[in-house]
């Protein structure tokens, strides 16, 4: 009886305020953003089911339609929390409950906020532009833009942000996926949200029996599932051998001096004597710092020397006061003679921002980060004889800027280095494995994805795969990989099309805004 009164006094409180009559009431929109997260979780990996990410959004969106602020508040608060609190899970591996419930709390707040511009485009629109056909394309337009805006601010802020679970890295397996080689990641969601929304639209306008009304959701799909991949320009292939060590490289691993760079040594020893063009390991496949320990030069020297080829390695470096998480390109002989830092060290986890207030608040977990890495400015890309090789460390797979500066740089193959040993046994590597996956197609270009305890893949631009080594086993690839160059359009439009699609959508709500509130006036 007491549910039944507060959905009422919230759906009345809504009228007053404008806002269109819920399809839901309180208690199943809060039920509905409830399921949605669970259901949004399983179309990314270990589960992959692709097409429920149109379920989970739609139940998310149905929550939002006729609410009230403080009901809109309330159904993205359940959503983000449903979904971020399973999403991530894989945080608590070894940190415990404090990182994952700080981490998934902040999401879930953004979340959240990031409801009310949608609860109020679904109220604004149809009191400024009340025709049908404004119903069945501006409004579900509108509500994609400001959904792909709140990832696009939560992938930014604070500090570089969060972009993990974006709704487009959802479909790395999917045929969707050629779509994110035209648009970006972000036109990815922004039309999977917008399919959402239409068909929401397309039953609420009680006009299902007129064909005409279900062009807008027809056209989305077939634009969905039937486009192409960009095409991009075959340049031959480079044999690239890499090797995962499967060593002692987690946070809290027993582990010795060099007993990482000894595992990677032994896990390469079968490429000796192989036709090799670049022997690539992955991040921290090195204990020690080369650039500043003669011994460990004189290994990769020999290393570089034995497969006779170029290395590509990583390792924690020193310069001056700074730290970096440093890939190399090592010559035998010459030593490093390029670099790339990390761009995007994690927060938390590289580095502590505003380190004198966390440590008020958690100082034992604080306590244990005690390297600070400094992010790099360099570009992520290494001239290999004439060959473009574009770089991402770890996480910074998942940020934009890092993996077009590259393709415009002229990469013509990645190579992705990540150390997963922390989250052994946990969906965050093949979730990490999905996202080099999407980079593959997004820009027409092999992925050599390679981390110290797997799962580490050869990736066509396809999105194929090539070659692979399953997770916590020692081991070696020798592969022929596919070179292309050529641009595709999310490379070249990317940027403007994250710009339209955010501050745009921003600033078609406020002028919604303005013209309905001068007819509330009236």
């Amino acid at each position: 009886m007491g549910g039944s009164v507060s959905a009422r006094s919230e759906t009345t409180r809504a009228q007053r305020e404008g806002a269109p009559r819920p399809p839901l009431p309180l208690w199943a929109a809060v039920l509905a953003s409830a399921v949605a997260g669970p259901v949004l979780d399983l179309a990314y990996p270990s589960v992959g089911w692709w097409p429920l990410a149109f379920v989970g959004v739609g139940l998310a969106l149905l929550a939002l339609i006729g609410r009230s602020l403080g009901g809109s508040l309330l159904a993205g608060f359940v959503f983000g929390a449903s979904f971020y609190l399973v999403h991530i899970e894989w945080i608590t591996r070894y940190l415990g409950v404090v990182p994952w419930f700080a981490l998934a709390g902040l999401e879930t707040l953004f979340i959240a906020v990031g409801s009310l511009p949608i609860t109020l485009a679904y109220r604004w629109l149809p009191r400024v532009l009340p025709g049908l056909w404004f119903r069945m394309l501006l409004l579900p337009a509108l509500v994609a833009g400001l959904w792909t805006m709140r990832e696009l601010f939560m992938g930014s802020w604070p500090y570089t942000g969060f972009p993990w679970a974006r709704i487009g890295m959802s479909q790395s397996q999917s045929p969707l996926a050629h779509v994110a080689s035209w648009l970006g990641v972000a036109g990815l969601t922004f039309l999977m949200v917008f399919f959402c929304a239409v068909l929401i639209e397309w039953v609420r306008s009680g006009a299902v029996r007129d064909v005409r009304t279900a062009v807008p959701a027809a056209v989305v799909a077939v634009v969905l599932l039937l486009t192409p991949a960009f095409p991009t320009t075959p340049a031959g292939t480079l044999r690239v051998g890499s090797a995962q060590g499967n060593g002692p490289s987690g946070y809290f691993d027993e582990r010795g001096r060099n007993d990482v760079l000894n595992a990677q040594l032994a896990a390469s020893a079968p490429l000796f004597g192989e036709d090799v063009d670049v022997l690539l390991w992955p991040e921290g496949g090195i204990d020690s710092d080369p650039l500043s320990n003669p011994s460990t030069a004189a290994t990769l020297d020999a290393l570089s020397a034995q497969v006779d080829a170029p290395l590509i390695v990583n390792a924690a470096t020193e310069r001056g006061e700074d730290v970096f998480n440093t890939s190399m390109l090592w010559v035998a002989g010459e030593g490093a003679v390029q670099l790339h830092d990390k761009t995007h060290p994690v927060p938390m986890g590289e580095y502590v921002p505003d380190r004198w207030f966390y440590e008020k608040i958690v100082p034992d977990l604080i306590g244990l980060i005690q390297r600070e890495y400094t992010p790099g400015t360099n570009p992520p890309f290494f001239d290999l004889d004439g060959v473009g090789v574009g770089l991402a460390i770890c996480f910074d797979v998942i940020y934009d800027d890092v993996i077009w500066t590259g393709a415009r740089d002229g990469a013509q193959v990645y190579m992705l280095q990540t150390n997963n040993a922390d989250f052994r046994d946990t969906d965050e590597n093949l979730q990490q494995l999905a996202f080099a996956r999407m980079r593959a197609i997004e820009t027409g270009r092999s992925v050599v994805n390679l981390s110290t305890v797997g799962t580490s893949q050869v990736i066509a631009p396809d999105g194929t795969t090539i070659d692979g080594l399953d997770a916590d086993v020692a081991g070696h690839m020798l592969t022929d990989v596919p070179l292309r160059t050529g641009l595709t359009g999310a490379v070249v439009i990317g940027p403007a099309v994250q710009l339209v699609l955010g501050w745009g959508s921003l600033v078609g709500l406020i002028l919604l805004g303005f013209f309905a509130l001068r007819k509330v006036r009236r």
